[in-house]
Parts: C-alpha cells; sequence; structure tokens
C-alpha cells in the first residue's frame, strides 16, 4: 500500500523533526544564508527581499551573504543566465561569490538551492545535509523521483531539516480556500499552470509542478491512480484519491497560461487565480530556518513527485491508469 513505501519519508520527518527541536532551541536569531545555483530569477528575487535593511517580521534578520553559482551547460535557461545573475547579486546586492560548495558551507548558518537544473540538486544538497545546514531545495526538488526519494534519505541519515515547496503552495487565495466553511470538505479541485518541457526532466517536473503543488495544496495527500492525456498544447491529469475524491490538472502549452484553482466543495464552490508572488513563500523559508521545522512532510512532497512520474508513466502506456504505489516502488529500487 501506498503508507508502506512512504514508511521511510515520515519516519525521515520525525527524526529531522528532532534535530529541528535541537537547532531551534540552540540557533542564533539571525542568521547568514547561501545561495547554491545562480540560473534562476528566483535568487535575484529571494536576495532582494532578505537583504532588505527594511525586511520587518520574519523576513528580518535572514541575509544572503554568499552563493556558489553552478549552472548546466545543457539547459538553454541556465547557461544563458547564470553570468547575469552572478553579477547582479554580486554587485547590486554585495554577495560574496565563491567557487564551491564547501567553501559556501564554511560562510553560512542556511542554505538555498536554487538551481534550476533539478538533476543538480541531489549531488548539491548531500554536502549541505552532511554539513548539519538546514536547507530549502527549490522546484523541482529533483531531476527524478528516485532523487527525490534520496534527497530524503540522506536528511534522515544526517538529521539535517530540509523541505522543497513550489511558491504556488503558500499563494494566500489558495490557502484561504483549504479552510474555507463555504467551500466546506473538499471533494475535488482543477488546478492549472504553465507546463512548457524541458528535455532533461521528467514533463511535468520542470514547471507543471506549480499547478500539481496548488492541488497538492488543496487535497492533500492520499492519491491512488494517475490518469493523464497528453497532446502539444496540454495535459490534462486525473488522480482518484483515497475516500473516492478526485483532483486535477491541466498543463498549459497552448493559449492563454495563468496559474489557479477551482475547490468543489460539500457546501460550495470557490477559486482562486493568480500566482501570489514570492513573498509568502519567503516567510515560511525564514521560519523553517529559526526552527528548524519543515513546513511540509517528507511524505507529501514525495507523493507529489510520484504524481508527476506516475502521469509520465501513464503517457507511456497511452493513457492508462498508474498507481502511485507502482512508481514509488520502483523508484524505491533504484
Amino acid at each position: 500500500m501506498i503508507r508502506r513505501h512512504l514508511l521511510l519519508a515520515c519516519v525521515a520527518f520525525g527524526l529531522i523533526s528532532s534535530a529541528s527541536r535541537a537547532f531551534a532551541q540552540d540557533g542564533p536569531k539571525s542568521l547568514r544564508a547561501g545561495i547554491i545555483g545562480l540560473d534562476t530569477s528566483h535568487v535575484v528575487a529571494f536576495t532582494k527581499v532578505l537583504n532588505d535593511p527594511k525586511a520587518k517580521g520574519d523576513l528580518a534578520g535572514i541575509r544572503v551573504v554568499a552563493a556558489y553559482p553552478g549552472g548546466s551547460p545543457d539547459v538553454a535557461s541556465s547557461r544563458d543566465r547564470v553570468e547575469g545573475f552572478t553579477k547582479q547579486l554580486r554587485d547590486t546586492y554585495k554577495v560574496e561569490i565563491v567557487d564551491s560548495i564547501d567553501d559556501l558551507l564554511s560562510r553560512v548558518d542556511v542554505v538555498l538551492l536554487e538551481s534550476v537544473d533539478g538533476r543538480k540538486h541531489l549531488a548539491q544538497v548531500e554536502p549541505v545535509l552532511k554539513a548539519k545546514k538546514p536547507v530549502f531545495v527549490d522546484k523541482p526538488c529533483g531531476g527524478s523521483l528516485a532523487d527525490v526519494v534520496k534527497i530524503f534519505e540522506l536528511a534522515e541519515k544526517y538529521g539535517t531539516p530540509c523541505f522543497s515547496a513550489s511558491s504556488l503552495r503558500y499563494h494566500p487565495g489558495v490557502r484561504a480556500l483549504k479552510n474555507d466553511q463555504k467551500v466546506g470538505d473538499i471533494v475535488g479541485a482543477y488546478a492549472f499552470s504553465p507546463s512548457p518541457l524541458e528535455e532533461h526532466h521528467p514533463d511535468l517536473f520542470w514547471y507543471g509542478v506549480h499547478g500539481v503543488e496548488t492541488l497538492y495544496t488543496i487535497m492533500g495527500p492520499g492519491c491512488v491512480t494517475v490518469t493523464r492525456a497528453h497532446t502539444d498544447g496540454g495535459d490534462v491529469v486525473t488522480g482518484i484519491w483515497q475516500g473516492d475524491r478526485v483532483g486535477t490538472f491541466r498543463g498549459i502549452r497552448r493559449g492563454k497560461a495563468d496559474y489557479g484553482v477551482t475547490v468543489f466543495g460539500t457546501k460550495g464552490i470557490g477559486r482562486a487565480e493568480g500566482s501570489g508572488g514570492y513573498e509568502p513563500l519567503l516567510v515560511e523559508i525564514c521560519k523553517f530556518f529559526r526552527s528548524g521545522k519543515p513546513p511540509i512532510e517528507a511524505k507529501e512532497t514525495i507523493e507529489l513527485f510520484a504524481f508527476m512520474e506516475a502521469a509520465d508513466e501513464s503517457k507511456r502506456q497511452g493513457g492508462a491508469p498508474v498507481s502511485i504505489e507502482s512508481v514509488l516502488k520502483k523508484a524505491s529500487a533504484k
């Protein structure tokens, strides 16, 4: 059953939480943050907020002080942007640029793993976890489901707090729908987002993860089977959840692209649209860095990526239903 294959993630989360409590009790209020991977606009957006001398509340007191550029020569959106973002962090925000992850770790308390290429994350996060530096892993958590599982296994092994999320999970409008009394108990949801493809990643990992994260924010874990309809212009992926609930993701590649979700409840139907911005996610990251407690359980993140891997497998099988259990079993064997 699903719970059996997610048991390791649950154990990992429990052990990480224990280490987190110790960190929260003994850790400093002000923290030095380091960034790995300067090939995404997120690094500029995050640094601008965190290094603002007027930052208030949870955002105050955590400053980006060092960064390792990284980069992927075979991914155009990485290769063509890393130099510009590196220059911007160095010249505009006075962030020290270092030559290695080990050098970075000697200068910081916490880490933002921002490399746009998910294939890099497993190798880049291991020394961070080994050094016991709490780490946020930006989307996609890994370049494969097997990588995602391994990342959380390493977090358990080293007892280091770790979590991964899209900014869409903290969209204020989406989160408000989760407990909206006018909607009632949630019986289903229909989420959508842009979903361009990148040849080195499973189809939905690259950008569709935003909409899938929205879907999971509403539905939570518990998906059993996944079915995918695919065309060049888009995808429709339908999951059947425990309790006969239905969650659907539409990945947009043709026509107007936007983000949103429609939630179906026992009392009403609710909607939220737009991306929601980065600041709500940054607030959660800052809380995590100080408390050491991941805001999302590892088992949910693993299942979210299993949903997307099952969608790829359904595509390979001509749209046949694929169980979450089967793709988790395969990934755990690698």
